[in-house]
């Protein structure tokens, strides 16, 4: 599998191509006899326009985000690059499935809005380009899945970055028709702290690890950043750097705010250590999930729209 994207995409989009000129060949030819046979020859034609042909063309952009979702997989355990096919979905996990690739451990993975951790979403992606394409492809692979996703960003990896943060989750919740099998624990607007679980793999103890070891850890982050960003707004003679240092402190405060607002909600459901009973459907567990021992709403999973 090793290789670029770019080339493997080129191999697909002509398959795809091929495939979809075969069945308008065909169904033309199909047309052409059964005009011939009731003699429609002064009323009908027997091409057939593009839209009308049920096999769909290769779109670059669609494909990109599927391969993204395929990776996010492999990093739960779902998928594996060694074993085709859907390789956990509860039941017993097996090691030997994930040689070339290993899982995530505690089936948590952050969504970081700045390049502040080296086991973020982003880290897990280029070490799995790595293991499925190779050390030498991974900045041209990024670049090419950057430029496929058509978001803001100064990097590639930015780009993809931003991908994960504001349109990943939808497009999961679209494909699973809003019975998404990945939830985001989402703290608000401000991005302050995102992260995915695999529901296949969450147990009673999954928002007490995630609140813990990732959301306590990335306050204490904005915690020094804020004050490196103070430091820099009072001793840098520079107007410019002072400006853009004084506008990062506001931001992370606010990001620090609803950090802290989300572990109070965080911290109240982790006690409760609900079980999830998947029997019942996602729909039901989502909610239970953030449901207190009265009824009452704690919102810490993303809306699914």
């Amino acid at each position: 599998m090793a290789g670029l994207i770019a080339d493997k995409y080129k191999e697909w989009e002509k398959e795809c191509e091929e495939r979809f000129n075969r069945m308008k060949a065909n169904e033309e030819e199909l047309n052409r006899i059964f005009i011939e046979i009731y003699g429609l020859q002064d009323e009908l034609t027997p091409e057939v326009d593009g839209k009308d042909i049920t096999v769909r063309r290769a779109d670059l952009q669609r494909e990109i985000k599927s391969l993204l979702s395929y990776a996010v997989g492999c990093m739960f355990g779902r998928y594996s690059l060694d074993v085709d096919g859907l390789i956990y979905a509860g039941g017993e996990w097996n090691t030997e499935k994930y040689r070339s690739f290993q899982p995530v451990e505690d089936n948590i993975i952050q969504i970081a809005d700045d390049d502040y951790l080296d086991n973020d979403i982003i880290s897990l992606l280029c070490e799995w380009l790595r293991a499925a394409y190779g050390e030498e492809t991974l900045e041209e692979n990024l670049a090419f899945i950057a430029s496929a996703l058509g978001k803001k960003g100064d990097t590639s990896r930015s780009v993809i970055r931003n991908y994960f943060l504001s349109d990943f989750y939808k497009d999961h919740c679209r494909i699973y028709h809003k019975r998404p099998i990945y939830w985001l624990f989402d703290s608000g607007k401000k991005n302050a702290f995102k992260a995915l679980i695999y529901i296949h793999r969450y147990h009673a103890d999954t928002i007490g690890k995630l609140r813990i070891d990732y959301l306590h850890p990335i306050q204490r982050i904005y915690e020094a950043e804020i004050g490196r960003m103070r430091s820099i707004a009072g001793n840098s003679e520079n107007t410019g750097e002072r400006s853009l240092a004084e506008k990062r402190a506001e931001k992370l405060l606010k990001q620090l705010k609803e950090c802290r607002d989300y572990d109070e909600r965080l911290g109240y459901l982790a006690l409760l250590r609900t079980e999830l009973d998947l029997d019942d459907g996602v729909k039901v567990n989502y909610e239970k999930i953030q449901t207190g021992l009265s009824g009452e709403r704690y919102e810490v999973l993303a809306r699914i729209r």
